[in-house]
Parts: C-alpha cells; structure tokens; sequence
C-alpha cells in the first residue's frame, strides 16, 4: 500500500475542504445562489485555489453525486454479500437513494436532469450531462432478481429499471399530502408487489 506524502494529503485535505464548504453553502443559499467565493470563503481558501481541484461549481456537483452514488453501490455489495433477496436489495437501494436525495437535496435538480436525458433518444442526448449512475445499480439488482427466478422475466429489465429510476421524479413533483420519503416507499412496495414472480398472471 503506498503511504501518500505530504503534499498529496495536503491536496487531498484542501480537496475534501472544498467539497464540505460546497455542501454546506449549497444546503443553506441554493446551487444557483452560490458562488465560486462563497464556497471559497467558507472553506478560508483563495479563490484561485478552487480551479487547480474542480473546473466549474457544476463539477463540484457531479463530485458530490458521485460520491453519493458510491455510498449507494457500498451499501448494496454489503446487502448482496449477505444473501440478501433480490427485492430486499432493491426496496433498501431505492429507499437508501430517497434519503440520499432528501439530505442532499442540492442535488436533486441534477439527478433529475441525468434521468430525463437519459430519457432522450440516444442521438438527440447532450453529451455534457452526467451518467444516471443510481439506475445502473438498480439495473443491477433487477436483473440479479430475474436470473434467480424471484423477479417476473416477461418484463425487460430496463422498462422495470426505469420505473424504478422515475419514482424519484414522480416523488419530488408530488403535490399529495404526504412526504417525499413516505412518497417513494408507498411507490416501491407497489412496484415490488407486481415484480415478484409469484405474482405474474397465468
């Protein structure tokens, strides 16, 4: 294992400095009220700084997602290596996602963009705009489901993957009286009670 230097942990520290300055500007004022200074300031950096780790506000965004994404994707390897069900797995990703989402709520308009982009026909898509990475892990555990025989396998696993993937958008627009998470838990067990195998029409 290589022990890093000096100077990568000081990169390293001024990095991770940036990034919990940007969430906490962007939960108090906004994504489009903060500024490239405000970040800055309230990480006690020059602003110069900020461009040698992150080209724009907007990368900073895509370096948050990412790491939610990837705090996703540990959650289920730690949920698949222990044998969980298929719909076990993709009821917590899902639900794990909402909450996510929820405490991170600056980044909701950018989950919500990737997912109508990806939406788009692939030739009419803008290439600047960032992977839907949650739904290649729910893809994931659909599929594992349906090779186990516990999910229905007359549905392609992309139509359920993106019904899945639309509860958050649907959720967010909401205007029913109830909250976004109670939202997006009422949705999943609807999905998963027409998913399960057992429930497939003879």
């Amino acid at each position: 294992m290589k022990i890093m230097g000096r100077r990568e942990r000081k990169k390293l520290q001024s990095r991770q400095t940036i990034l919990a300055a940007a969430v906490k500007q962007f939960t108090a004022q906004g994504v489009r009220e903060t500024s490239i200074a405000d970040i800055m300031n309230a990480a006690d950096l020059g602003i110069g700084t900020f461009y040698n780790y992150f080209e724009s506000k907007d990368a900073v965004l895509m370096c948050l997602l990412e790491g939610l994404v990837a705090e996703l994707r540990t959650a289920v390897d730690e949920l698949l290596q222990a044998n969980r069900s298929a719909s076990e797995v993709l009821e917590s990703a899902v639900v794990k996602t909402g909450r996510l989402l929820m405490d991170n709520r600056f980044v909701l308009p950018l989950f919500l963009s990737a997912a109508g982009e990806a939406a788009r026909p692939a030739g009419k898509r803008d290439k600047e705009a960032p992977a839907p990475a949650f739904k290649s892990i729910f893809q994931e555990i659909i599929c594992k489901g349906q090779v186990d025989g516990e999910f229905r396998q007359d549905i392609p696993s992309e139509v359920v993957t993106e019904m899945f993937h639309s509860i958050f958008q649907a959720a967010a627009f909401s205007r029913l009286e109830i909250s976004f998470m109670e939202n997006v838990q009422l949705k999943v067990r609807l999905i998963l009670s027409g998913l399960t195998a057992h429930n497939k029409a003879e």
